[in-house]
């Protein structure tokens, strides 16, 4: 198993859409990037403890490769909008690639150049690609989010 962790907006829509790639094992939200050690949801909220709310997944590389992995973040979300994704704005909502080894660092910035030879946006593709550091989990009632609560959308 192989792990990737990424920013895209709310977490909750980003867990829920990678959590039904195939080859993708497991899934957690929780805050990287920032400062502020073991962060709550209302900490980071505020947008002052400079974490993003992220997505934690494993994923099987026999089934899904990291490049595939990246298509569908590219994906799920509009990487040329700072600090922001539809209706949420702030910096906890930023677009970041955490890569976990200089593989997966070569890889997102190539897949990023492709992104934006591609011409499919018209502005700059902000997204910041750093290491991965500290990840903190979530409260629980956020795992899964809308697993538990049947459904449901936000500015994914």
């Amino acid at each position: 198993m192989e792990k990737a962790t990424f920013a895209a907006g709310c977490f909750w829509g980003v867990e829920d859409l990678f959590s039904k790639v195939k080859g993708v094992t497991a899934t957690m939200v929780g805050y990287s990037g920032g400062h502020t050690e073991t962060p709550t949801y209302k900490e980071v909220s505020r947008g002052n403890t400079g974490h993003a709310e992220s997505v934690q997944l494993e994923f099987d590389p026999s089934v899904v490769s990291y490049r595939e992995i990246l298509d569908v973040f590219w994906d799920l979300h509009d990487p040329t909008t700072p600090n922001r994704q539809g209706p949420d704005v702030g910096s906890q909502y930023r677009s970041i690639i955490f890569y976990h080894s200089e593989e997966q660092h070569k890889e997102a910035l190539a897949s990023r150049e492709r992104l934006e030879k591609s011409g499919k946006y018209r502005g700059k593709v902000v997204t910041e690609i750093t290491p991965a550091g500290p990840f903190y989990k979530a409260e629980e009632y956020h795992q899964k989010y809308f697993q538990k609560a049947g459904g449901g959308t936000c500015g994914i």
